[in-house]
């Protein structure tokens, strides 16, 4: 049941407004962190690794070239250098220190720091300051790619709360053969962004009940629109704000008691799903009829066994019956509307209907 108590409604609408058009007015580039495309993770450990391993590479090639010229190097000690001399001025020369007290002296010893020692410190210094390039080279890789995902995403998925129910949608659209770059998550908690990221999946970091942060993830432009959040009463604000970016998508919603169905529903919502009664039906049939909550979960797990899907009807069709088929025939879809089997206006299959049927999936080869 909704809370009856005070409603902070008017956030997003309120005192958020002038957030929203910075948000929305944003360049791709400053979207970077608000949107997280899908891309390979290297390890942090792993990275650090190289670029340790590539600044001793580097300091070793110096320290030998270093001591096999050496008869053209001075110490103002005095003296000849030895290893350990070579590998002091070859490490306060790549970090650009430079003490002066060991200096070439010989036109070979100087054209070897012109021409090798040189290039080491640069790539030595490259290699040190590696974490600011990669972050910088990463934001603009970002960045471009946020701009080419914004510029031609149509009909994608937008998935606004990645809690159970959320995932549980994304892997039955995964499992149905959706294309994870076409399926966009909306949530604020990082943890499960990174979750979503690792999928495949577009993330964007915001609330849903945030037109801006909507727009942001392409719901005017989007096919569906799955409402998953842990509250009703946000379902409700997130359904009115997707609903009025998109007339025209098919928003389905999911909300924990049945009696607020009806304010999904007056907010826009084509499809609402009541997880609390669904679970505890299944739950009460479990009890005495095991076998056909096994039915079910068989039905709802799209990638084994049998699964619920719906095709468009064939020439050949036109005009029979839908319980002659060779497929088991649920339902009609005509106009939009769904007429079960049973119904008389399903008797007789018309031009344009799509069946609902039950088909046998193969699973796919390892």
């Amino acid at each position: 049941m909704m809370r009856r108590g005070p409603r902070k409604l008017s956030h997003p609408f309120g005192r958020g407004r002038v957030d929203e058009e910075e948000l929305s007015n944003r360049p791709d580039f400053a979207l970077v962190g608000v949107i997280r495309m899908p891309g390979t993770v290297i390890s942090p450990v792993r990275s650090i690794i190289k670029r340790i391993i590539g600044a001793l590479l580097a300091l070793t090639a110096a320290v030998f070239i270093v001591y096999a010229g050496r008869d053209g190097y001075r110490d103002t000690a005095g003296g000849e250098l030895d290893l350990l001399d070579a590998f002091y001025y070859a490490t306060v020369s790549l970090s650009t220190t430079g003490y002066g007290d060991i200096t070439p002296v010989s036109p070979h010893a100087r054209l070897v720091n012109v021409l090798i020692i040189t290039p080491l410190r640069v790539l030595f210094l490259i290699v040190l300051v590696g974490t600011t390039l990669e972050v910088l080279t990463e934001r603009s890789r970002q960045a471009f790619r946020i701009q080419r995902w914004r510029s031609k995403v149509r009909d994608h998925v937008v998935v606004i709360g990645y809690g159970t129910k959320g995932r549980s949608a994304v892997t039955s659209l995964l499992g149905d053969g959706a294309d994870a770059g076409r399926i966009v998550v909306v949530d604020t908690d990082q943890r499960a962004l990174e979750a979503a990221s690792a999928q495949g999946l577009v993330t964007v970091n915001g609330s849903g009940t945030r037109s801006d942060v909507l727009r942001v993830a392409g719901v005017p432009r989007a096919r569906a629109i799955v409402v998953a959040p842990a509250r009703d009463d946000t379902a409700v604000l997130v359904t009115l704000t997707a609903r009025e970016l998109a007339p025209k998508a098919q928003i389905v919603a999911a909300v924990r008691e049945a009696e607020n169905v009806h304010l999904l529903r007056q907010s826009g919502a084509d499809s609402v799903v009541v997880s609390s009664e669904t679970a505890g039906r299944l739950l009460g049939m479990a009890t005495s009829t095991p076998s056909v909550v096994e039915m079910f979960e068989d039905l709802l797990t799209p990638d084994v066994g049998l699964a619920i899907a719906e095709r468009e009807v064939e020439p050949q069709e036109v005009g029979g019956s839908p319980r002659h088929l060779s497929d088991i025939v649920l339902g009609v879809v005509r106009e939009g509307k769904l007429y079960r089997v049973d119904a008389p206006e399903a008797d007789a299959i018309e031009s344009g209907d799509r069946l609902l049927y039950v088909k046998k999936v193969t699973p796919a080869e390892p």
